[in-house]
């Protein structure tokens, strides 16, 4: 027996060595990985910058970005578009060890047309189309141990009109260049050729192998995280070039982006007994179905997609990446709570699909198109590229063909054909395979379609970003009806980053083509618009229910587990209290209990607040998720306003003297002297010690009617009032100024909207800014806000600097100074000259700082937001933005105008709008 035994032993361990030594393929790169790592090859450009000379590139790289050819977007005329050709040259060794191997020279991407050479002959027919990798069979053209030479000659504008109508006419840069890696891939005669791989959730797992050579057997080894062998080996006898390999794995680790499980597969190809190739390939077990007039259901969940449209890009590279840029862009997706991105409007590198397996996201790759569509031979071609370097991505939930028309309905059948996993096929902003996906449709549109339909509602882009339109502005009114919508999947944003690129013929200057390129959430260089913030709020997987603090809270806050698969349980929890004041031992911090709640189920988040924590301002609790990334930071204000007013409130002072002119009220307290306008009460002018404070000319009320009149003056005690005279049909609204001896003076005005439809409502001032340098505020910040766009901020003290600056332009940064701010309790104004204060006992008002200058909006005028008169606001109601397709009153119910009945101007239904101001200049 032991005989016996030891030749088992000695059998067993000639096959493991056997395929520890199998042979894999080799790469070796004849250019730099990505972005920042270019090889320089030689090179030569037709027209356009630095032409008709011999020089030197970086490859990978778009050749405008170097400082060669013609900047073009996708809309330009076509007697404007740049049609150069690029020609390269690089030399390269090949090891005579590889003489009897199959060589083969791999291009992961080439914009657009290219034809190649090796030492002087051409290796295959030209390519065309540039998001695809392709390779050529050089083995017979190479000079073993010698040095080769490498020609390669692009054509930036194809001559394939369908290719380019695809590709380079939609609205977005186009480039050339060899912009995607560049190797030699190196495998025995015997080798795998193709491997495609189906892992289901419930641990079945079909490969089908496309082998070439005279192999005659397969064996598939698992193996899990800790590269411990997952599950017994798999054998299988060779069937002609395809060969199916089966096995079923007892309750393996599923694949979600919220738990991207992974495996290695290690394939071995045997000749004999002998192992000839092998090849590794990460693969996840997941379960893609969907289900008609239902939704999309991963590993048997019900999915809400929220995703977004990602663009190759990098400002200063173009559409050549890296993988360092493809973890950071998953990294900040999944930051804004997101699970999904589309691959607009072509696949992206092979590195940033890698990383959605590892990191977790739901992709959508999609085929070149963008209203226009390849021809059904080259587009068959193309997607067999496509598909062959990426269906065994698990990240990769859905399958696009082309974008907005540029759908070529012959090339349906292949990509069954060509995906083993058959993965649902969409027609992006069509009505196609049971999905509604139409682009910027109004929040409740439709006859027949959306709420009012029977298909599954995922459009493939919503709330267009142009500016600081869509995006946060109507994404909670959206995400509400996605989230009870049942037939609701979800949708992407359009989109994820601002296509700034740098123009090297204009002295390196970002451009965005006017505001074609200016759609992103963040700038080109990940700059973060208030949007980022928003989007982070109300997609994350954790939702509280609207809470007040008052004396009776005992903790308890009603949240919604929002996650498919994980627990709240496996989160975390903390809070902090703040006095916002700059006081002494202002802030406490302590854990909370994270609950168990199940995916999709409501429960309680129970808070143990220490016996003091009302006498604190605010109350932030943090949620984090399994990896210890924060969901978000929720505020509670504690304090309300009237509280803060008290402590601003100056007692003291001198004596209030008061006069009256034929025009004038003239009131001094304190070393502070006011003028009032006698007819219509406005304050006209205020002057401390330091000088004029150029703020006057308030309140002028919008949108109501200005019709305070009949003021006079009167002392109450050791205060001077001058008010106007109420009178239902003349003088309806009305304003009443209290000055103190401290110098402090109070404005209280009562008004009625001048129609039932307005857009927003308030009182304004004057106040240069050229005078202006900055304000500290407590409020919500430090992002502004439009009524559509309420959500993601927090509530706090916060400075902001001066700045005039548009979103989405140069200089991109943020956030911006002008614009409307939520839940102002006291603002400081930091003049030129010197500096005063307001603030208000009452809740909810809205600070608005100037009008943000005006942008190039479309023809519909749709994201031009409305503002006041005036420089500075006090306002009840503010005003919502749209996107560059939709009116606001279309982004939804946050997005319509103010309603408001008067009650015939019954005085106990007006609005208030109640501030005091100091301007001693402490």
């Amino acid at each position: 027996m032991k005989f016996y035994s030891n030749i088992f032993l000695f059998s067993l361990l000639f096959a493991l060595t056997s395929q520890s030594m199998a042979q894999e393929s080799i790469k070796q790169y004849l250019s730099g990985k990505g972005k920042d790592d270019g090889i320089l090859w030689d090179f030569k450009v037709s027209q356009g910058m630095k032409s008709g000379q011999w020089t030197k590139i970086p490859v990978p790289a778009n050749w405008e970005l170097q400082g060669f050819g013609k900047y073009n977007y996708g809309f330009n005329k076509e007697a404007d578009k740049g049609k150069e050709i690029g020609s390269y040259r690089h030399r390269f060794s090949a090891d005579r060890a590889w003489k009897n191997k199959q060589v083969n020279l791999v291009f992961e991407g080439v914009m657009t047309d290219a034809s190649v050479k090796v030492n002087g002959k051409a290796v295959g027919e030209m390519h065309q189309g540039a998001f695809y990798t392709f390779s050529y069979d050089i083995s017979k053209h190479l000079q073993w141990g010698k040095e080769n030479l490498l020609e390669v000659e692009v054509a930036k504008h194809s001559a394939n009109k369908s290719v380019n109508a695809a590709e380079r006419e939609g609205d977005f840069w186009v480039f050339g260049g060899i912009f995607r890696p560049v190797f030699l891939e190196v495998v025995p005669q015997n080798h795998i050729e193709r491997l495609s791989v189906d892992a289901k959730a419930d641990g079945s797992l079909r490969l089908k192998v496309q082998s070439k050579g005279s192999a005659d057997e397969i064996t598939v080894q698992l193996f899990d995280a800790q590269d411990k062998p997952f599950g017994a080996p798999i054998r299988q006898t060779v069937q002609d070039k395809d060969t199916w390999v089966e096995g079923k794995f007892e309750k393996p680790a599923l694949w979600s982006s919220e738990f991207p499980n992974l495996y290695r597969a290690e394939v071995v190809l045997l000749a004999k007994g002998k192992a000839v190739h092998r090849m590794n390939q990460k693969i996840g077990f997941r379960t893609v179905e969907v289900r008609k007039r239902d939704g999309v259901y991963i590993n048997g969940q019900k999915i809400k997609f929220k995703g977004v449209n990602r663009h190759s890009f990098h400002p200063e590279s173009g559409r050549t990446t890296s993988k360092q840029l493809s973890v950071h862009d998953v990294l900040l997706i999944k930051e804004m709570n997101m699970n999904a991105v589309r691959m607009a409007h072509y696949p992206p590198d092979t590195h940033f699909l890698e990383v959605c397996d590892s990191l977790g996201l739901y992709v959508m790759n999609e085929l070149g198109g963008w209203h226009g569509h390849y021809d059904t031979p080259t587009g068959k071609k193309l997607l067999k590229e496509m598909i062959e370097v990426s269906e065994n991505n698990p990240s990769i939930i859905f399958w696009a063909n082309g974008n907005e028309g540029g759908h070529n309905a012959e090339l349906d059948s292949t990509f069954f054909e060509q995906d083993i996993q058959k993965r649902p096929l969409i027609y992006p902003w069509a009505v196609y395979g049971g999905f509604e996906t139409t682009h910027y449709r109004e929040y409740n549109y439709g006859i027949g379609t959306y709420d009012h339909g029977h298909n599954i509602v995922m459009p493939t882009e919503f709330l267009h970003g142009m500016y600081d339109g869509g995006h946060g502005a109507g994404i909670e009114d959206y995400w509400k009806a996605m989230w009870t919508n049942p037939l609701s999947a979800g949708g992407f944003l359009w989109d994820f980053q601002d296509q700034g690129i740098v123009r090297t013929d204009k002295n390196g200057v970002l451009d965005t083509d006017g505001n074609r390129g200016a759609d992103g959430i963040v700038g080109p260089y990940y700059q973060r618009e208030g949007s980022f913030y928003t989007i982070k709020e109300v997609w994350s997987p954790i939702f509280f229910e609207k809470r007040e603090m008052t004396t009776a809270f005992d903790g308890s806050f009603t949240i919604e587990n929002r996650y498919a698969f994980t627990n709240t349980s496996a989160c975390s929890f903390s809070y902090e209290l703040a006095r916002l004041d700059g006081s002494e031992q202002s802030k406490k911090t302590g854990t909370i209990a994270a609950p168990s709640i199940a995916p999709y189920a409501k429960g309680t988040l129970k808070v143990d607040l220490p016996a003091d924590w009302f006498s604190y301002d605010a109350l932030y609790i943090t949620a984090k998720d399994i990896y210890g990334k924060e969901l978000f930071t929720w505020s509670f204000p504690i304090t309300l306003p009237a509280k803060v007013a008290q402590t601003k409130k100056k007692l003291g002072g001198t004596k209030v003297d008061a006069k009256e002119t034929a025009d004038a009220f003239l009131v001094k307290a304190n070393g502070i002297q006011y003028r009032f306008n006698k007819k219509d009460g406005l304050l006209a002018e205020v002057t401390n010690g330091k000088g004029i404070i150029p703020f006057n000319n308030g309140p002028v009320l919008q949108e109501a009617v200005n019709n305070y009149g009949s003021f006079t003056m009167r002392q109450v005690a050791d205060t001077v009032i001058i008010e106007s005279k109420f009178d239902k049909k003349e003088s309806y609204n009305t304003l009443q100024w209290t000055i103190y001896p401290s110098g402090q003076l109070k404005m209280h005005v009562q008004y009625f909207p001048e129609s039932y439809f307005t857009r927003f409502v308030g009182v304004n001032f004057d106040l240069p800014k050229e005078e202006m340098q900055g304000v500290e505020y407590m409020g919500m910040g430090p992002y502004r806000v439009w009524k559509n766009r309420m959500k993601g901020n927090r509530f706090g003290v916060w400075e902001k600097a001066y700045n005039d600056v548009a979103t989405g332009e140069v200089p991109f940064e943020y956030p911006e100074f002008k614009g409307y701010h939520a839940n102002m309790y006291w603002t400081k104004f930091n003049l030129k000259s010197q500096s005063f204060s307001v603030f208000t006992d009452r809740e909810d008002v809205f600070l608005r700082l100037y009008t943000p200058k005006e942008q190039q909006d479309t023809e519909w005028k749709n994201m031009e937001p409305t503002f006041p008169t005036g420089d500075i606001s006090f306002m009840n109601g503010i005003s919502a933005i749209g996107t560059k397709t939709q009116k606001p009153e279309t982004t939804g119910p946050m997005g319509m105008k103010h309603v408001y009945y008067d009650f015939e101007k019954e005085p106990i239904r007006a609005l208030h709008m109640q501030l005091y101001f100091d301007f001693s200049g402490k």
